[in-house]
């Protein structure tokens, strides 16, 4: 019985934190950029369940990760450059094609 108890409380905290998520359909392109260039990361959701994380360079990443450049929706543009999102190069990817 605690353990539904605990699971069930813990659930109902999550779900509040998720909805408060920052949405960059809801922000202007520059608002946008702003959050990742002043936290240095940042979940930002894209629209919809959607999110991603986001960094303004590359020392926001794990040391075997790179930075791939990150466009998303936002208020004011379809494609705002917000910053990089990590992830792990495989031996197939070519840099340079970014």
């Amino acid at each position: 019985m605690r353990l539904v108890l605990a699971t069930a409380l813990l659930a109902a905290g999550l779900a509040p934190a998720a909805a408060q998520r920052p949405s960059t359909v809801d922000m202007t392109c520059a608002q946008a950029r702003n959050v990742v260039l002043r936290q240095g990361a940042a979940v930002l959701g894209t629209g919809g369940q959607t999110y991603d994380r986001f960094v303004r360079d590359r020392n926001f990443c794990e040391p075997t990760e790179i930075g791939r450049r990150a466009f998303v929706p936002a208020r004011d543009t379809p494609a705002c450059f917000v910053g990089f999102t990590c992830y792990e190069p495989s031996r197939n990817d070519r840099f340079g094609d970014f």
